[in-house]
């Protein structure tokens, strides 16, 4: 009997715990569904134009093997083991930059970059690890024109800072010879294109962004005169 009667106290418990539950839930007011989420948006892996930009101006140039790292702000106060370690470049050697430089003694009707043959401006590719011959490439454009232009009036010098940007859109540690403003005829070290393996790297259009390219893609679209021009 005794057994009964708890069974009967906890059913009736049961019953009265669920009626208080209802009135619980009939005194709050509903909550309002939630606001509707926008679209998700497409993401560019590195997150900047300039990146975007320049993946752009690559794969319509037939170039696929490539790629962009962001290095820390302090890069350029690192050594070269350094910068190749977390670039996860093959060797020193691998590293490159790019380099505007100004015929200052061209003739007066040599203003711009319309004759590649004979530009008032190229854009030199070269080595960290090597230095830059000047001399070699006045012999070698003396050369292309024929001899037609007296090797005198080749004289390639580092353009100023401001010249530099205003020809290739790109600052001071930033500049790259893909997408410029201007179309520079570009001239590639040697010494590059016979690195193995084929991959080397460069400036990516910011300070802190670097880019990877196979080199005979790079050839294929940049189309750079190839020149030994580094000791």
């Amino acid at each position: 009997m005794e057994g009964s009667l708890r069974a009967l106290e906890s059913l009736q418990k049961g019953i009265l715990d669920r009626i208080a539950r209802l009135e619980l839930d009939l005194r709050l007011p509903s909550l309002p569904p939630p606001p509707p989420q926008p679209p998700a948006t497409a993401h560019v892996a590195g997150g900047t134009d300039t990146e975007a930009r320049l993946s752009a101006v690559l794969r319509d140039g037939g170039v696929s093997d490539f790629e962009f790292k962001r290095v820390p702000t302090d890069y350029y106060e690192w050594t070269l083991d350094e910068r190749r370690e977390v670039l996860g470049g093959h060797s020193n050697d691998h590293l490159c930059k790019s380099i505007v430089l100004v015929n200052t003694q061209a003739h007066a009707s040599v203003v711009d970059c319309s004759d590649r043959n004979n530009s008032k401006y190229y854009i030199v590719v070269v080595q960290y690890t090597a230095k830059f011959n000047a001399e070699n490439v006045r012999n070698f454009l003396y050369t292309l024109n024929n001899g037609k232009i007296a090797k005198k009036k080749f004289n390639l010098r580092l353009a100023p800072e401001e010249e530099s940007l205003k020809l290739t859109g790109y600052g001071h540690n930033a500049v790259t010879c893909v997408g410029m403003k201007t179309n520079i005829p570009v001239i590639l070290d040697e010494a590059i294109a016979r690195l193995d393996p084929d991959f080397f790297w460069l400036g990516g259009g910011e300070v802190d962004l670097k880019l990877g390219i196979r080199t005979p893609q790079f050839i294929d679209s940049i189309k750079p005169f190839v020149v030994s021009c580094s000791t």
